[in-house]
């Protein structure tokens, strides 16, 4: 440990007590997310509870030049929480407030470590929800920094759209707050949405002003399988051009659902390319969109719906989407995951789907594919063998996904952010000269680097 870290230790402990800690089971727990990146102890952990406390934290980082990295619940994908450069991580997870909620104007403010599963909870009452949902329960502030969105996003839309505003902590200790409770504003630059996918890397978010939905009147889902991948595929473009207003839309190819049935107990089902729907609004509304997804969905050699209308069997159906990345896990026991993050316009899906379809063929391994396809958004779950070149074959794999999605005018990640994994790719995407301009707002905000070090940029 440096002398710089040390006195930085010392210091915050003055108003942290036990709170900053230097336990090695605290460390390692702070080591990693959910993702491949070798995990990296960070010198301490510091559990921060109020804005004035992460203030007080950054002024004395900042002043020492020491490496700060946010940690909410640790499900990050791509080695956003990993400290690859040690220094202090610093953890939110006991800011769990909602601080307050606004039911006429259908918005409310929370603290950064309070779950969005906790959050609804909160809301039913009230007839209130928020919609996005990443399927882990992920924290607020980390759904904010990693510009989350879900299986709802099809319809409500992605963190992007459903934050009004922040309170930062910026590099410096400094705090400001963005946005605010205006559905609009034509005033100044747009500082949420700067903020609103910035992986820890330009502030730490410590209150958020959330938008809210009100819970549907009537609320329907449904299963429907398909012969092939292709015409599942087909399905949803087509239903998706009909502008049927789907509140979600999940595509499972035949060896995902064969996992989903043996994990989640899907009785019933077959092992076959297979669309979840859910309809959200009036009984008579639901009614007539299910309707007409179903008849263009029987266009294309669709099995009729499976309905699941009460809420326990809904539940359970969503469960088991959302329980897919350890359904894929499970088939091949002591294998590791590497989940893959394209997204493609909606018209070049079919293209980048079965490309993909090709591409796990060709490399031999197993790889369920699984995706928010209603918004062009996909994901694989490379399971990667305990070889000795395993984790080179994978790697490979994701990285031919990656390159047809970006061909087809998409993007390397629709919703788990770049972090380390998918630094690569940026410059092939957005460009040198606008690489360049996020160097220099980073830079900006920024100057020493504390912020997160070594994600979103290679160096």
């Amino acid at each position: 440990m440096s002398d710089a870290v040390a006195g930085v230790i010392a210091k915050a402990k003055e108003f942290l007590g036990e709170r900053m800690t230097v336990n090695a089971g605290l460390r390692d727990h702070h080591s990693h997310g959910q993702d491949t990146a070798p995990p990296v102890q960070p010198d301490a952990v510091a559990f921060v509870e109020t804005t004035e406390e992460a203030s007080r934290l950054l002024t004395l980082c900042y002043a020492a030049g020491v490496p700060v990295v946010p940690f909410g619940t640790g499900t990050s994908l791509e080695g956003h929480v990993t400290p690859v450069r040690g220094g202090i991580s610093v953890d939110v997870s006991r800011m769990t407030a909602v601080l307050e909620v606004n039911q006429a104007d259908m918005d409310c403010r929370v603290q950064p470590g309070l779950t969005h599963r906790s959050l609804n909870t909160e809301l039913r009452d009230q007839g209130l929800f928020f919609p996005v949902d990443p399927g882990a329960d992920a924290s607020l502030g980390g759904m904010c920094a990693t510009r989350a969105s879900g299986t709802a996003a099809v319809r409500y839309g992605t963190m992007r759209d459903n934050v009004m505003g922040l309170t930062v902590v910026l590099a410096d200790g400094r705090v400001i707050r963005t946005g605010g409770r205006v559905r609009k504003s034509s005033t100044g630059y747009d500082l949420t949405r700067l903020f609103v996918g910035s992986e820890g890397t330009l502030g730490l978010i410590t209150e958020i002003q959330l938008r809210l939905h009100p819970i549907p009147e009537a609320i329907s889902a449904a299963i429907c399988q398909f012969p092939s991948l292709g015409d599942a595929v087909e399905a949803v473009i087509a239903i998706m051009q009909a502008a049927i207003p789907v509140a979600r839309i999940e595509l499972l190819d035949d060896v995902q659902m064969g996992a989903c049935i043996a994990y989640s107990k899907l009785d019933g089902l077959r092992a076959v390319p297979t669309l979840f729907f859910e309809f959200h609004g009036s009984p008579a509304g639901v009614s007539e969109q299910a309707a007409a997804a179903e008849a263009i969905a029987q266009d294309f050699q669709a099995e009729a719906f499976q309905w699941a209308t009460d809420p326990d069997t809904r539940a359970k159906l969503w469960r088991a989407r959302h329980d897919a990345y350890w359904a894929a896990l499970a088939l091949k026991p002591g294998h590791r995951g590497i989940a893959t993050d394209a997204i493609v316009p909606i018209s070049r899906l079919a293209e980048a789907i079965l490309g993909a379809k090709e591409d796990i063929a060709a490399s031999g391994l197993t790889a369920p594919i699984v995706g928010h396809v209603g918004d062009g958004n996909f994901h694989t779950v490379i399971l990667v063998p305990d070889e000795p070149d395993g984790m080179a074959r994978a790697w490979a794999l994701d990285k031919a996904i990656v390159a047809r999605a970006l061909s087809l005018g998409g993007s390397c990640s629709g919703e788990h952010g770049v972090g380390i994994g998918k630094r690569e790719f940026l410059e092939t995407e957005h460009g040198a000269e606008a690489l360049a301009v996020m160097r220099s707002v980073k830079v900006a905000l920024d100057p020493k680097g504390i912020l997160n070090p070594g994600k979103i940029f290679l160096n």
